[in-house]
C-alpha cells in the first residue's frame, strides 16, 4: 500500500514528544512491513509557539520521505481564552468550537496536498486528536483514514466540532484498552471499520544500574522523571511531593529530571534536583535503571512510552491513580505502584526504598509485560492486520 502519516509535528533531530514518537514509529513499521510510506508534518519544532522554523519541502529520515508544510496563522490570545474557558469547564456554543479549532495547528497546505493526492494513497494514518490539522485530515479523506486519537479524559476530547468529526472515519489504533473505552464514551456511536489496539514497538535493552551514579557522583538514592515538565503532566506535584518527603522523612532522596520544560524548584530541595535537560538514550536509560522508582504524576495519559522503557531498565514504577492509563499499565503488569494523595506517595516510596525485594520484583514483572505485549514484532503484526482490515 500507500501509506501517509500525518502529525502537526516532528522535531528534527529526535523526537521529543510522545505522540510524534509513536507516529513515526508506526510509520517506521509499516515501512517494515513492505508499504510505501510518507509522513506530513509541518514546519514547527515548539508546540507552545507552533512557528514556522523548518524549512517547507521534501527530505527523508530513517529511509521515509518526509514533507513539511507551513502552519498556518493563529491568534494565540484568543486561543488562549478559549482553552482556559474550556479547562474551566464552559461549554463552548458551535461557533467558538471551530473558532478555538481553528486557532490550534493548522496546515492548508498540507491538507491540499492529501485531497490532491487522495486518490494513490492507500490509507491515511493520523494523530493525535486535539489539533485542527487531524480533524480536517479526517474530514478530507474519510474512508481511508486510521486515527490514532492518544485520547485523554479531558475537556478538550468534549468538543463535539472535534470529536464530530470522527465518526466517519475508517478507524481507530488505540494504545490502550481504557483509551478504547473512552473513546466509546466521548463518541457514542461509533462503528469503525478497525478498532484496534495497536500502541507502539519498544526495542529491548539492557542498562547498567550503577553507571549514572559512577558518572554523577549522585551517591544518594533518587526518582527520576523524564518528559515534559508541564502542569499537564504533573510535575509540579511530584516536585511538592518529594519536597514534602524530605521534610517530613528526613530522608535524602533526590530527583533527577530529563527532557524539557520550566521547573520551579523549592530552595530545601534543590541541593537535591537534578535538571539533566535532553540526554541521550544511553544516559536516560541509565539514569532509569539507578533509580529507586521511575515516577509519573500525570493523570492524562493514552500510553506511557518513558514507564515502558523504565521497566525494560527494571525499576519500578510509581504513578497517580487518577490517570486510568498509568494505573491500568501498572496493575496490567504489576509493575509498580500508585498514590492518590501525598499520604499514599509517601507510603508507597518508603515501602519502594526499604523493601529490596519488592522492587526488584515489580522492575522484573514490568520488563517481562513489556517484552511480551511490547515487542517491536508483537506491535507490527497488530498494526499489520489493522492496516489491511
Amino acid at each position: 500500500m500507500n501509506v501517509a502519516f500525518v502529525s502537526p509535528r516532528l522535531h528534527e533531530g529526535g523526537s521529543v514528544g510522545g505522540a510524534e514518537t509513536l507516529l513515526f514509529s508506526l510509520a517506521r513499521d509499516a515501512a517494515a512491513l513492505g508499504h510505501r510510506v510518507e509522513f506530513l508534518t509541518t514546519c514547527a519544532k515548539n508546540h507552545f509557539t507552533w512557528a514556522n522554523e523548518l524549512p517547507a519541502g521534501e527530505s527523508e529520515r530513517d529511509g521515509i520521505a518526509v514533507r513539511r508544510f507551513p502552519v498556518d496563522p493563529r491568534d494565540e490570545g484568543r486561543l488562549a481564552r478559549l482553552q482556559t474557558d474550556l479547562a474551566a469547564g464552559r461549554r463552548l456554543s458551535p461557533a467558538e468550537q471551530l473558532e478555538w479549532i481553528s486557532n490550534t495547528a493548522n496546515s492548508a497546505a498540507l491538507v491540499a496536498h492529501l485531497r490532491a493526492n487522495a486518490a494513490r494513497y492507500d490509507r491515511v494514518v493520523c494523530g493525535p486528536y486535539l489539533f485542527g490539522l487531524v480533524r480536517e485530515t479526517c474530514l478530507a479523506v474519510p474512508e481511508k483514514t486510521l486515527l490514532v486519537p492518544c485520547f485523554h479524559d479531558e475537556p478538550y476530547a468534549r468538543v463535539e466540532a472535534l470529536t464530530d468529526a470522527f465518526r466517519g472515519i475508517r478507524g481507530f489504533l488505540f494504545n490502550t484498552d481504557p483509551e478504547r473505552a473512552l473513546a466509546r464514551r466521548l463518541v457514542p456511536g461509533l462503528a469503525p471499520r478497525v478498532e484496534a489496539v495497536v500502541a507502539m514497538g519498544i526495542e529491548p535493552f539492557e542498562a547498567d544500574k550503577t553507571a549514572f551514579a559512577r558518572r554523577t557522583g549522585i551517591s544518594a538514592p533518587y526518582v527520576v522523571y523524564s518528559g515534559r515538565r508541564e502542569e499537564g503532566k504533573g510535575t509540579p506535584v511530584l516536585v511538592d511531593f518529594l519536597d514534602c518527603f524530605r521534610r517530613r522523612t528526613g530522608r535524602d532522596v533526590h530527583l533527577v529530571m530529563t527532557g524539557s520544560g520550566p521547573v520551579d524548584v523549592p530552595p530545601d530541595l534543590a541541593p537535591a534536583f537534578h535538571d539533566l535537560g535532553f540526554v541521550s538514550e544511553r544516559e536516560k536509560r541509565e539514569a532509569m535503571a539507578g533509580a529507586a522508582a521511575f515516577v509519573h504524576p500525570s493523570v492524562n495519559e493514552s500510553l506511557s512510552i518513558v514507564v515502558l522503557e523504565a521497566w525494560l531498565a527494571r525499576t519500578p514504577a510509581l504513578v497517580h491513580a487518577r490517570g486510568e492509563v498509568l494505573r491500568w499499565q501498572c496493575a496490567s503488569s504489576c509493575g509498580g505502584l500508585w498514590f492518590r494523595d501525598y499520604p499514599e506517595f509517601e507510603a508507597a516510596l518508603e515501602r519502594l526504598l526499604d523493601d529490596a525485594s519488592l522492587s526488584a520484583k515489580l522492575g522484573e514483572q514490568g520488563r517481562r509485560y513489556v517484552l511480551e505485549r511490547y515487542a517491536p514484532e508483537a506491535v507490527r503484526a497488530r498494526f499489520a492486520a489493522a492496516l489491511e482490515a
